[in-house]
């Protein structure tokens, strides 16, 4: 049976590959496994068919036999660990990429996602000039760490990992905000991530649906 994932039927991000469903679309296409997309509106994810599946009436969702997921980290754990590729086979090399998968989410994404948030909702907010140099700091504080992590390799431990596909696609959101150019070894890291085939399919599969979306 071919797994179902959900996706934006039209996507706020306007085709750049930022919406969440795309970390599930590049795990399936790093492990080789066909999947089905089901689009839906924002209209759709609030009605109780989806709410059924995501109680947040997000996107994305899986669903493969009676297995129902939501979060797109859990959906690209429960790849990772039931496909070769994504994991390293090393137990403890293998926990490690897990780690960076909760580093990415929880440490990483959390302040870029306010920053991000921030840059688009709060420009007009009498707040917003000195509120942004200090988010933009937070930003500079985890890159800088994470930088310095990295030290020249080309992934986070080893070999690329589920690890590292997290960890680019949260990165990939500073793409506007100038912020990566200030670390050219995080910058190169989130090249040779765009760089896989794997990423460049799902890549593509998106941005199809954003050009289809443009065009009715």
């Amino acid at each position: 049976m071919i797994p179902t994932i959900t996706a934006f039927a039209n996507s706020p991000d306007r085709g750049k590959g930022q919406a969440r469903d795309m970390r599930v679309r590049w795990a399936l296409e790093e492990v080789g496994q066909p999947y089905d997309v089901r689009l839906v509106s924002f209209a759709e994810m609030k009605q109780p068919a989806h709410l059924a599946l995501h109680p947040f009436g997000q996107i994305p969702t899986y669903e493969d036999g009676d297995l129902a997921l939501f979060e797109s980290g859990a959906i690209v754990l429960h790849l990772a660990e039931r496909h070769a590729g994504l994991l390293p086979d090393d137990a403890n090399a293998r926990s490690r990429a897990i780690a960076w998968m909760f580093a990415a989410l929880s440490t990483l994404e959390r302040p870029i996602v306010e920053l991000g948030m921030a840059m688009l909702f709060e420009r007009d907010r009498s707040w917003y000039a000195e509120r942004l140099p200090m988010l933009r700091d937070r930003v500079r504080t985890r890159l800088g760490e994470l930088s310095r992590r990295l030290g020249g390799a080309d992934w986070l431990d080893g070999g690329f990992s589920a690890g590292d596909l997290m960890m680019v696609t949260v990165l990939r959101r500073l793409h506007t905000s100038g912020l990566l150019d200030e670390y050219p070894d995080l910058a190169a890291y989130v090249v040779r991530g765009e760089s896989r085939p794997a990423f460049r399919r799902a890549f593509d599969a998106q941005l199809a649906v954003f050009t289809a979306a443009s065009r009715s």
